[in-house]
Formats: structure tokens, C-alpha cells, sequence
């Protein structure tokens, strides 16, 4: 028979093996032994088979929604198309005469890259804030950002 607190460790080494995995997966499988160590508390006659149910339901649930609902809406910038980066802000390190090339640096990485090769089609100074416009191969069309 097994006792509240072997699920916790339970659940607390599944969470814990999750560190070492990069799916993001096990640690459902954690979070469910946990919830069963819990449940003991509250009901401790629980029979072995109804735990290992609770917990194959419990884990099979918060897995899913994961997948169905929470996964979808996490977004990063690094590897997605050009479309998503219109818009970011970035500071000039040197001054950008017209249809010339300048370096645009940004506070967390666009596309992979904090430091971007830009060009405008305005003078712009050294320091000022732009924002990107588009995406052009290797470089960045960048305007003044109001």
C-alpha cells in the first residue's frame, strides 16, 4: 500500500526529471502524483488501483490541457517570421545618414539577434529609439519611433 507521501516524492522527482527532458511533458505526470499524495491525505483508505486511476485521469487531464489549451497561446519571437517582428522598438548605436547602413540594437533578441544591420530612409541620430518597418534579407528598414 502506498503511503501520501511516496506520491509526493513521486511527484516531486517526475517534476524534478522534467529538468532534464526539454518536452515540457512529465511533469503532468508530477503534478498528478502530487495531487494523489494530497488526496491521501484527505481519504487515506484509498485503495492502490483507485490511486493509480486518480492518478492516470489527473495526469491524463492536466497533459491535455496543456496541449489543447495553454500550449498554443505561448509565442516566442526566436525563428518566426518577419511579420512578427514589425513594430519592435530598438535604439541606433551609431548615427544613420539616408539609404545608408547602420546597426540597430534591441533589448531582448529579434529573430535570434540582438544587434541588427539597419537602413532608413531618414537622417536619424545616434541613440534616438526606431522601430522596425520590415524585414528585408539580412537587414532592417527602421523610421523614427514616435
Amino acid at each position: 500500500m502506498l503511503e501520501w507521501w511516496h506520491w509526493v516524492v513521486l511527484g516531486l522527482c517526475l517534476s524534478i526529471a522534467e529538468l532534464a527532458v526539454p518536452a515540457f511533458f512529465i511533469i503532468w505526470f508530477g503534478i498528478g502524483a502530487v495531487g494523489v499524495g494530497l488526496l491521501l491525505l484527505l481519504a487515506p483508505g484509498l485503495a492502490l488501483a483507485a490511486q493509480l486511476l486518480v492518478w492516470a485521469i489527473a495526469s491524463g487531464l492536466l497533459a491535455a490541457a496543456w496541449f489543447r489549451y495553454l500550449r498554443p497561446r505561448t509565442r516566442t519571437t526566436i525563428g518566426t517570421s518577419a511579420d512578427g517582428v514589425a513594430g519592435e522598438i530598438g535604439i541606433l548605436v551609431d548615427s544613420l545618414p539616408p539609404h545608408s547602413r547602420g546597426k540597430v540594437r534591441f533589448q531582448k533578441p529579434i529573430l535570434g539577434a540582438d544587434v541588427w544591420e539597419c537602413y532608413a530612409e531618414q537622417h536619424l541620430a545616434a541613440g534616438e529609439r526606431v522601430r522596425v518597418v520590415a524585414v528585408e534579407g539580412n537587414f532592417i528598414k527602421v523610421e523614427a519611433s514616435k
